[in-house]
This record gives C-alpha cells, sequence and structure tokens, in this order.
C-alpha cells in the first residue's frame, strides 16, 4: 500500500500533465503484477468496489474516538476519509500491506465482516496508507487521472499509439496482466467484448474569435442535440449500446438495439421521442440507468439514434477515412435502416461565420444546444485532437440567483466552502432551485468561502445555512419540469458565473422568471 498511497499523495498535488504522465508510468513500471494492474484500474475508475458505505465508516471510527472530538475534525477537515486517516490511533508508519491483497480481500468479504477488517488494516497503516485504503474503499480517489491520461503514460513509456491501447482497453478486465505482458513484448490482448467499443473522437469548445481565422469552407456543421453520445455497435450477431466511456447501456433501450441490423458501429446522439418532437434531456433521463425498461416507459419514450459518424461498415474500418467520404458511407447506411429509430444528423447549411451565428443563437429546435462543426477532410480520431472537430453551443441561460448553503468540498476543496445552493424569489420567500459547484476562480473560492464562515446562521451536519444576501449570477443549459424539486424545476449544468457583490438580494430573480425560460429550454 505504501508505494500506491505515495503514488496518490503526488498525483492529487502535481497539476502539471506531463508530470502525471511520469509519475503514473514510473510507478507502473517499479510495481509487479498485480499489484500495478489494480492501481491502474483504480486510478481510471474502473475499479468497482465501492463497499466502505460513510455510515459504516463513522460507525466504526465512534468506537475508537470521542464522537464529538471526531465531529468537530470531520467539520473541520471536511473530507470523511481524510478525517479518519489523520484521527484514527494507529502507527505513524505502516506495516506491509500489498494493494491486490486489500482489493482481492474486499472482493470476499461479506458486509457484516467489513467493520473489523478495515480497521484492523487501520490498525497496521500509517496516515498516508489509511487515507489510500479508504479512498479505494469509497471509490472516490479524485486525483485528476482519466483513462486516456493512462492510455498516453504506458503508450508513451512503451513507444505505441495510445489509440492502439483504447482499442483494446474496454474489452479487458483488471488486473490488467494481458495488457501488460503485450506491452513487454507478447501478443496482443484478445477483447471479452462480443462487439468490441471503439474510442470515440471529442470536440473542442471555440467561439467566434476562434473560427474567424479559419476558412469555413472546410467544415461541415451539424445541430448539437442535448442527449447523449452513443456507438451503436453491431458485429458478429451481437448488438450493443455504449456510452462515449464505453459502458454498456443495452439493457436500458432494448427498442433502439433491436433495430441494429447491420454489421458495422455507428456514432451518434441518443435521443428519446414524444410523438413526433425530440425530447428533452429531463425525458431521456427517465430511461438512462435502467436494467430493465417497461412497456410503458418504451411506449411513452421511444428511444432512437441520430447517426454522426460511420467507423466501421461491411467489414472495413472507415476511421481513417475523410469525413464526407464516411459522411456519403453514413447516408447511404442509414437508408437500410428503421427511420424511426436511426435517422441521419442532418447538415447544417451555412456560408460565413456570421450566419451560422445567427442560426446558432436561434436553432429550429429547443433541445439543440448548439452547433457541431467538423474539418471535412478530418479522419476519426480518438481523444480530444485539437483542430478536426469544435462545437460551439448556445449562449447559456442565466439568473441571478441568492446563496442560501453552502457544503465543504472534497480533494482539494476539503479545507473550502465549495459546493454552494441557491435560490429565487417565490413572492415573498427565497426556494431553492439549484446547486452549483464550479465556474468560479480559486481567488474567487477563497473569497466565498470567507461570506460562508461569515455570515453562518445555521449548521446541518456538513451544512451551513447562510444569511440570504449575496447574489450569483448562475449559468445553465437548460431547464426542465421536475417533481423532485420543490420548486418544480431542475437546471442543466448550473455553475456559478459571477459573483454580484453589487447586487442586493431583494433584486434577484424570481420563479415566475425561471418558468418563464422553460419555453426556450
Amino acid at each position: 500500500m505504501t508505494p500506491f498511497a505515495a503514488l496518490l499523495e503526488r498525483l492529487a498535488f502535481t497539476p502539471s500533465r506531463n508530470a502525471k504522465l511520469r509519475l503514473i508510468a514510473d510507478y507502473l513500471d517499479r510495481t509487479p503484477d498485480p499489484d500495478r494492474g489494480w492501481a491502474l484500474a483504480a486510478l481510471t475508475g474502473d475499479l468497482k468496489l465501492r463497499m466502505l458505505t460513510p455510515s459504516l465508516l463513522r460507525g466504526m471510527v465512534e468506537e475508537r474516538v470521542d464522537a464529538e472530538l471526531f465531529r468537530l475534525s470531520y467539520d473541520f477537515v471536511g473530507d470523511l476519509a481524510e478525517t479518519i486517516a489523520l484521527i484514527w490511533p494507529g502507527p505513524r508508519e505502516s506495516d506491509a500491506l500489498r494493494l491486490s491483497e486489500v482489493i482481492e480481500t474486499l472482493a470476499k468479504t461479506g458486509t457484516s465482516d467489513l467493520p473489523g477488517l478495515i480497521a484492523g488494516w487501520l490498525d497496521r497503516l500509517g496516515p498516508s496508507e489509511r487515507y489510500a485504503l479508504l479512498k479505494l474503499g469509497t471509490g472516490a480517489l479524485r486525483v485528476g487521472v482519466s483513462a486516456r491520461l493512462a492510455q498516453t503514460a504506458l503508450a508513451q513509456r512503451h513507444d505505441i499509439e495510445a489509440d492502439a491501447i483504447g482499442e483494446v482497453w474496454h474489452g479487458l478486465a483488471p488486473p490488467y496482466v494481458d495488457l501488460f505482458a503485450w506491452l513487454q513484448g507478447g501478443p496482443k490482448p484478445q477483447s471479452r467484448m462480443a462487439a468490441p467499443f471503439r474510442p470515440v473522437m471529442l470536440a473542442t469548445p471555440t467561439d467566434a474569435d476562434a473560427l474567424a481565422p479559419l476558412d469555413p469552407a472546410d467544415f461541415l456543421a451539424e445541430w448539437k442535440w442535448d442527449g447523449v453520445r452513443v456507438q451503436a455497435v453491431a458485429e458478429g450477431g451481437t448488438r450493443r449500446l455504449y456510452t462515449r466511456r464505453g459502458e454498456d447501456i443495452s439493457a436500458a433501450f432494448p427498442d433502439l438495439v433491436a433495430a441494429l441490423e447491420f454489421e458495422g458501429v455507428i456514432d451518434g446522439e441518443l435521443l428519446v421521442r414524444r410523438d413526433t418532437a425530440v425530447a428533452p434531456f429531463g425525458e431521456l433521463q427517465k430511461r438512462l440507468n435502467r436494467k430493465s425498461v417497461g412497456r410503458a416507459l418504451l411506449a411513452s419514450h421511444p428511444a432512437m439514434l441520430r447517426a454522426y459518424d460511420l467507423l466501421v461498415w461491411g467489414g472495413a474500418d472507415l476511421r481513417p477515412e475523410p469525413l464526407h467520404t464516411r459522411r456519403a458511407r453514413l447516408q447511404e447506411a442509414v437508408t437500410r435502416l428503421p427511420a424511426e429509430r436511426v435517422d441521419l444528423s442532418p447538415e447544417v447549411d451555412f456560408h460565413d461565420w456570421a450566419a451560422l451565428d445567427l442560426l446558432r443563437a436561434a436553432p429550429p429546435d429547443p433541445v439543440i444546444e448548439g452547433v457541431m462543426l467538423k474539418r471535412r477532410e478530418s479522419p476519426y480520431r480518438a481523444g480530444r485532437p485539437k483542430g478536426p472537430w469544435f462545437k460551439w453551443k448556445r449562449e447559456p441561460m442565466v439568473v441571478d440567483a441568492v446563496l442560501l448553503y453552502a457544503q465543504r468540498g472534497h480533494g482539494k476543496r476539503s479545507g473550502y466552502h465549495s459546493d454552494f445552493t441557491f435560490g429565487v424569489w417565490d413572492q415573498d420567500q427565497l426556494v431553492p432551485v439549484g446547486k452549483a459547484y464550479f465556474g468560479f476562480t480559486d481567488a474567487e473560492l477563497r473569497e466565498l468561502d470567507r461570506f460562508v464562515r461569515a455570515n453562518t446562521t445555521d449548521r446541518f451536519g456538513p451544512v451551513r445555512q447562510v444569511a440570504p444576501t449575496l447574489v450569483l449570477e448562475v449559468a445553465f443549459e437548460g431547464l426542465n419540469l421536475s417533481t423532485r424539486h420543490k420548486a418544480g424545476l431542475a437546471m442543466r449544468f448550473p455553475r456559478i458565473r459571477r459573483i454580484r457583490w453589487d447586487k442586493p438580494a431583494s433584486e434577484a430573480d424570481t420563479l415566475d422568471a425561471l418558468r418563464g425560460l422553460l419555453a426556450v429550454s
């Protein structure tokens, strides 16, 4: 555990991407199997333990430490794992405990035996190792490592293309012994997936200034729909629907999967229809993350795929081909599929950036988020290469809301109040309408934290209620009706755009004004 704990600490305090790559590669070089594979899975989010719940950890630590002391310490530190790691009455130096021993033992331990097992390990470990153990068990590492970053670290160290690793990544299982053997000269691992996932190509955000020096004639434009990016894969008689991260969501959309009567891979946007119109994202959410779907939901929220690109067709890999060639093949492929389930994403006709900007600001459907711009000559490349594809989103909706509650963050933000609940006026009362935890700079975070501490009026566990005097300008991408929220509304991607120190709370927006935005969201 000691090498893994040291890696987590260094990654957490290393902002440089290149430095993170070196840290990951050095650790994987020095660490034997299967420890390095388990570490890689933990870093990239592919290790599905998450057996240690907050209630289990609190109950366990309160048997060793005064409950009030623990509560005060947790309130000050703000991170449960860090608090327990520091306050646990154990040794200052770690006993030998391998990462693989921890993971393999957790995997076969029943819930009733967990407290005793974890307490015994904490008694053997120093503070850094205790912290790593608890973060591992809760699945909340938060050290800024994505699967793509880890693949890049491996690729650079072994002089291989990151895309080659990405091709096999989602078909492998931790601790990746076959992957490491291949990188060291062995045979290429075979994917365990019956219908292989291909890493997706992503777009770079852009704006009018960045587009100005580019030639519009080099680009194809499409509407950007507010759905879920997916790959529809049908190979060897097996049909699958994967998210952009390679998660198999086929079980939640059997109506669409049944329509995938082809051999190949189509890239596109997963949407649901209500009657003949594309439904808002909130309606799509009703079908996400389900193991099965009832007949009523299948009938009221039928799934469809708006096809963007064609990666494989008839056994041929089309990704190296230019976009205009893939697009022509895609148009032909879509005509062979049920039109109510799969259709072609239409091109947006434009001649210059100013004309496209006008179309972007007033799209023909409220579910459209903006426009996608793709170079006509671009091949399909995994990841987010800068230059081939851009996304130019609509201007966000904005409201002025009043800060009501604040909660400490986690990881690097554990010492600050960084999760903010805000509300708007409903006649003479403030009603919570959303929560945001990004959009502000580090300097603004410190200012907000000082305001929260100085204006706290009540506490509810880790949450502080504050005097309703500070106005926040909140930007968001859309608005849906919601029975889960007191205000009856749910914001999509809310973030704090500006702190309105100058504006009195009485001039914040109203719930009626927010409801008025439903027509354009």
